[in-house]
């Protein structure tokens, strides 16, 4: 009888689960009699297939988009995981012109995006680790130091990275981190803070003219770890002069020699990089180091604009180190977002 009744109830429009597919497959079906007997579906919506085409061949052959003028490519790569939300834009067009050709088409950069980007809709955390890091870039322009790093301190993380500082500033974010961490080292406008010793430290020449990177190996109790932090130059876009990112693109290359040239095996990166994973910009570094995001985090970890985060360029990155989980902090006084990651040092290698 509580069969029946169930039966009954959906049947008179309830809400179980034969009405649901009954309703289902009404859609389907006006969807497929719309198609039925119209011999211009596959006439309709040309200009709407060859834009999911050229879509497609944007997101697949990126890397082939020239940098010679404006540095498109690089700008192309920067905002690349943005060019999926064209997706839904041309399937809604192709249902709407009733065109079968926009519809197999519109399959196309759909099925691209998601083999370069479907990875990261998935949590890829892990419970373990044995070492968290964590970075920020805290804003010359910052009003409320102090309580910028009592939020990053808050996060637990055993070495953090601030970049962007201001010699005024320095003082009063020594003060705030001082109860948590035993040991830091301020080498220009980039500083790292630590739970664990710190030695050997030194500033990167990434051929600025003045310090916006350093090195310090950190003495965990899972063994050394070669510490860099950096931030890169900044890139501006410019109707004139598109994508200008030089110089950003000679101290990336810095960098990489840099970390190239690292004798411990066990290294990772902490900084505002001001560009993404899929920039070929950075490929000096992001050739030699995985990103925590990508390997353990979840979702694409977006860290800037902090009002409204559109890329990340705020990277940890390391080797030699297995990611276990990363993600991005909550909101400061700055424009940046701060990222950390939970990472295992002590291998079966080590």
């Amino acid at each position: 009888m509580a069969q029946q009744a169930y039966m009954t109830e959906t049947a008179d429009g309830g809400s179980g689960p034969e009405h649901r597919g009954a309703r289902l497959r009404r859609l389907l079906d006006r969807l497929r009699n719309s198609f039925r007997g119209d011999a211009r579906i596959w006439r309709r919506g040309v200009i709407t297939a060859l834009l999911a085409v050229l879509l497609a061949l944007v997101m697949l052959a990126h890397a082939q988009i020239p940098n010679a003028i404006g540095n498109l490519g690089s700008l192309t790569e920067t905002f690349l995981p943005w060019l999926g939300l064209l997706v839904p834009v041309l399937l809604a067009v192709a249902v709407v012109r009733r065109s079968a050709t926009a519809l197999i088409a519109v399959l196309l950069p759909a099925i691209v995006w998601l083999n370069l980007f479907g990875g990261l809709l998935t949590d890829k955390a892990g419970a373990g680790g044995d070492l968290t890091m964590a970075t920020h870039n805290v804003n010359a322009d910052n009003t409320d130091p102090s309580g910028t790093a009592r939020d990053v301190a808050a996060s637990g993380a055993d070495v953090l990275a601030l970049e962007e500082l201001t010699a005024s500033a320095v003082p009063t974010y020594e003060r705030a981190l001082a109860a948590t961490y035993k040991y830091h080292s301020v080498q220009g406008t980039v500083g790292l803070w630590s739970k664990y010793p710190l030695s050997d430290v030194k500033a990167v020449d990434i051929k600025l003219g003045w310090t916006r990177a350093m090195r310090a190996t950190v003495t965990t109790p899972a063994g050394q770890v070669a510490v860099y932090v950096a931030h890169l130059p900044s890139v501006r876009v410019k109707m004139e002069a598109g994508f200008t990112a030089r110089q950003r693109d000679k101290s990336a290359d810095a960098l990489g020699e840099a970390i190239a040239d690292e004798k411990l095996p066990k290294a990772a990166l902490l900084g505002d990089l001001n560009g993404t994973m899929n920039d070929r910009a950075l490929n000096a570094v992001t050739s030699q180091m995985r990103s925590t995001q990508g390997a353990a985090g979840d979702g694409f970890g977006f860290s800037w604009p902090a009002s409204f985060p559109m890329a990340r360029i705020d990277q940890i990155l390391v080797k030699g180190i297995e990611p276990e989980s990363s993600w991005t902090l909550p909101e400061t006084g700055s424009d940046h977002l701060p990222i950390a990651a939970r990472v295992k040092v002590a291998t079966s290698g080590s």
